[in-house]
């Protein structure tokens, strides 16, 4: 009996190595992953290609429904699976999940509008939230933020005490944005009455020690209450240094990477304004900086990547002050090959990418193994990836309704030449194929 697919002659790259073997398909599962060659209805030749697993990003905003005028899930989507990312983890801020019927309503109103597989997580609001409920429901995490942003309260570290307690209690997980409310609220006022609008009152407003302050103190309130949790987009590695000691004392505590924070620079905030407003905002200041977040991605510190894509037209950054405009980049257009560069320019391998880009994340979000590694039983989310392909990231090029990215000019070394989704073309040549076959996914999937 032939297998449905055989992708034969390319390396295999796992997080443990790469080695040259075929992939067999059938009904949109691996079947099996080696040397042997059996027969295909169709076969496709990835010599000389690299063979990954699909992209899995666990913090994605596409604002559907909401303010799709921003972005949607048809074009999100679209751009993540072009750039090889084949499942998301989703949340909307404008219309955020907080009850069973929110996530119900959200799963009817997403059918047929994704091009790749989804996950959805609920807001956490202080003190009323359902934990038990939506995780029963099949949420993906709660969002929970220490400061008031974006139309969302704030949890103080008594409501975050809180949330992670009762989280505990059914082994949810959390996904917390660490910056201090009285210290971010602090800085609005003193800058505000400075009659400050520049750019650079970014990091001066959303500065270092409420990042500091807030992650440490999420750190150790997950290890005493026995929590799960993720810290959100770490900014730089003092953040990083404090969570590591909370996981050393027994904290299971993951902690976020966001490409901006490597490749964008503090002082870029004094030229760009709102287009580099997004919170924290980039701490990095020389290419040394860069390097040793780069380190900490690759030894583990830094658990694993995702794009916090938040995308807003260059409109709709133009219209309004910097204290106004929305916060927030376009990163799925971009992030698959800012790792895919890191790997050329000698910063990652491209084993590291597949643990931190695609295994990392679908273990800690209960995707495993249906998501996120290339062997049998696993969903067939695969990219064909040409490693010495060089190229220029573009605002022109760009699928999200953004219309821009952040890294407009960068040359790129890498690029995922086609995307798999359970078997089925659903990229090729950095375009999306059309199919709107994406499916939610709940945790522990099999």
């Amino acid at each position: 009996m032939p297998v449905d697919l055989l992708i034969s002659g390319g390396f295999v790259v796992m997080p443990n190595g790469r080695r040259r073997a075929n992939v067999a398909v059938t009904d949109g599962r691996i079947v099996a992953v080696g040397n042997d060659r059996p027969a295909a209805s169709q076969e496709v030749d990835a010599s000389g290609l690299l063979v990954l697993p699909g992209g899995v990003d666990t913090h994605v905003h596409l604002m559907d429904p909401g303010s799709t005028e921003r972005e949607d899930f048809p074009t999100g989507t679209g751009a993540a699976a072009a750039a090889g990312v084949t499942t998301i983890i989703e949340h909307s801020h404008g219309q955020p999940v907080r009850t069973v019927d929110d996530l119900r309503d959200k799963q009817d109103y997403l059918r047929g509008r994704a091009n790749v597989d989804f996950g959805l997580a609920a807001h956490a609001w202080p003190s009323v939230t359902d934990v038990a409920a939506l995780w029963q429901a099949g949420v993906a995490f709660f969002k929970v933020f220490t400061c008031d942003t974006h139309g969302i309260p704030g949890h103080d570290a008594a409501a975050l005490r809180h949330h992670l307690t009762s989280t505990a209690m059914v082994d949810a997980m959390s996904l917390i944005h660490c910056e201090d409310d009285s210290i971010t609220a602090d800085a609005e006022r003193l800058l505000r009455g400075y009659g400050r609008t520049d750019g650079g009152v970014l990091p001066e407003w959303r500065d270092r020690d409420a990042e500091v302050v807030a992650a440490a103190v999420t750190a150790i309130l997950v290890r005493r209450t026995a929590a799960r949790a993720v810290v959100a987009h770490v900014s730089h590695p003092e953040v990083a240094g404090y969570i590591q000691r909370e996981r050393a004392a027994g904290a299971r505590l993951g902690a976020e990477a966001c490409p901006q924070y490597f490749l964008l620079r503090e002082h870029e905030v004094h030229e760009h304004g709102a287009l580099r407003k997004f919170t924290p905002p980039a701490r990095a200041r020389t290419d040394a900086d860069e390097a040793e977040l780069w380190r900490l991605l690759r030894s583990g510190t830094l658990t694993h990547m995702s794009t916090d894509h938040a995308p807003s037209t260059l409109e709709q950054k133009a219209a309004g002050d910097i204290w106004n405009v929305h916060f927030g980049l376009p990163g799925l257009d971009s992030t698959m090959p800012a790792l895919l560069d890191a790997c050329a320019r000698g910063h990652l391998s491209f084993e590291d990418v597949a643990r931190a880009y695609a295994e990392t994340p679908a273990r800690l979000y209960g995707l495993w193994p249906r998501k996120g590694w290339i062997g049998p039983g696993a969903d067939a989310d695969l990219l064909m990836v040409d490693p010495g392909h060089t190229w220029t990231l573009s605002n022109d090029a760009v699928l999200s309704k953004a219309g821009w990215t952040p890294f407009d000019g960068r040359r790129i070394t890498g690029r995922v030449v086609r995307t798999y989704l359970r078997g089925r073309v659903v990229a090729e040549e950095g375009k999306p194929t059309g199919g709107r076959d994406g499916e939610f996914l709940r945790r522990d999937v099999r």
